[in-house]
């Protein structure tokens, strides 16, 4: 299967083994375009899948409310993408049969599989740090799509204009600084949902020792990603192959 990872900053993908829940090549990664623009991020897809000369089922991730392979919302890409039938247009465009899904559901359900989220009961919230915060909340194994905590407010803002990964290096943040920040939108999500565990992933997740010590008084078990930043290719690819 194949799975392609759109984010505010770059479109990745690669073709997966579902047995080993792993990329089976390296992946491909561009920069994601400016505007992101649905004309060009889906030639972005286009020549991310070309560059493998996949022509099987696609599994494509957005950084937004995705409903039926509609996309609802589009905080990090142009506000084009608002109200647009993604998973024709890709398909149309490919040729291939798609399935679109929310980023962080993707990598959520890649996390619950084959990674630290796997065999796991209870309220599991897995969070993205990027461009901007994703979530995926599962209960008892079971997915919530479409949650969007991000957007949360915290201290008068969206929490990921304050927590999120662009904004510790936009705003200089030293990693401690941005793990008390990170602390205190986690005590957040943890009082409205008391999940039994908070999954941490995006590409922040390859150095947990950077951040992960200054996590502190959160009653729920914190650990990073297994899959890092590659949990929304592979949970991509797991969605298409459902098609």
């Amino acid at each position: 299967m194949f799975g392609v990872d759109i984010g505010g900053t770059g479109i990745k993908g690669a073709p997966v083994d579902l047995d080993r829940g792993d990329l089976a090549q390296e992946r491909l990664k561009i920069p994601t375009p400016v505007p992101a623009t649905p004309q060009a991020v889906i030639d972005g897809v286009q020549e991310v899948v070309a560059a493998f000369g996949w022509r099987g089922p696609l599994g494509v991730t957005f950084p937004g409310v995705v409903v039926d392979g509609v996309t609802r919302t589009a905080a990090n890409v142009d506000a084009g993408w608002v109200g647009l039938d993604a998973r024709k247009l890709i398909g149309e465009r490919l040729g291939l049969p798609v399935v679109v899904l929310n980023d962080a559901d993707a990598a959520g359900i890649a996390e619950m599989t084959y990674g630290a989220g796997r065999g796991r009961g209870g309220t599991v919230i897995v969070l993205t740090l990027g461009t901007g915060i994703g979530s995926a909340v599962f209960v008892d194994g079971h997915l919530v799509p479409n949650t969007e905590l991000g957007h949360l407010e915290l201290h008068g803002h969206d929490a990921e204009k304050r927590a999120s990964v662009k904004a510790r290096e936009d705003q200089e943040l030293t990693w401690e600084h941005w793990a008390h920040r990170l602390t205190k939108y986690l005590a957040h999500v943890e009082m409205l949902f008391s999940p039994d565990l908070f999954v941490l992933g995006g590409g922040v997740s390859r150095k947990p020792e950077r951040f992960m010590p200054f996590i502190q008084g959160i009653s729920a078990e914190v650990v990073p990603a297994e899959l890092r930043n590659n949990a929304g290719i592979v949970g991509a690819a797991m969605t298409a192959a459902k098609l």
